[in-house]
């Protein structure tokens, strides 16, 4: 009987550890709370190369409020696509101290086609262009932009420093 909570103790250990090492690199950020123009956006954070490149792929609307901030590792020039996108998406690019780079409006293209090779229907998306070297990306429902009127080089106010400690 000594070493039943010696074992249960042991047990519970490795549960956590288990559960731990389960929860830590697959684990999401969550969202982060960002106020744009005076108005508050709960955004799903994207951080790693998976949730980077999933973005809001297969999504059939964007709810108003929500969207996605990707958090890239560095600053460079970068560009995103409509792939597996069926809604039009506002694009915000921002450099590393959170002033915008640029601003899109992405339009939903056609599927993948059965006669259309992966690399195909990839080669005639259309490619939406930071223009210079940006750290940060904000996808929202179209029509944001306009309704925000968030123009280049406005300044978003984020936590850079605990956003980009979140890229993995």
């Amino acid at each position: 009987m000594a070493h039943r909570p010696v074992t249960i103790a042991l047990s519970l250990l490795l549960f956590g550890t288990l559960l731990s090492a389960c929860q830590g690199k697959n684990a999401s950020p969550g969202t982060e709370r960002i106020v744009i123009a005076g108005q508050t956006f709960q955004l799903e954070i994207a951080s790693d190369t998976d949730s980077i490149t999933l973005g809001l792929m297969n999504r059939k609307t964007i709810p108003p409020g929500t969207g996605m901030i990707f958090i890239f590792p560095d600053a460079q020039v970068r560009g995103f696509w409509m792939k597996n996108c069926l809604t039009d998406i506002d694009l915000i690019y921002l450099d590393p101290r959170g002033f915008v780079t640029s601003i899109h409006r992405m339009k939903a293209e056609s599927l993948q086609r059965d006669d259309e090779t992966v690399s195909q229907y990839e080669r005639r998306l259309k490619t939406y262009s930071s223009g210079r070297s940006s750290q940060f990306a904000i996808e929202l429902p179209s029509g944001s932009l306009d309704q925000l009127n968030v123009r280049f080089e406005d300044k978003i106010e984020l936590d850079l420093v605990r956003l980009k400690a979140l890229v993995r």
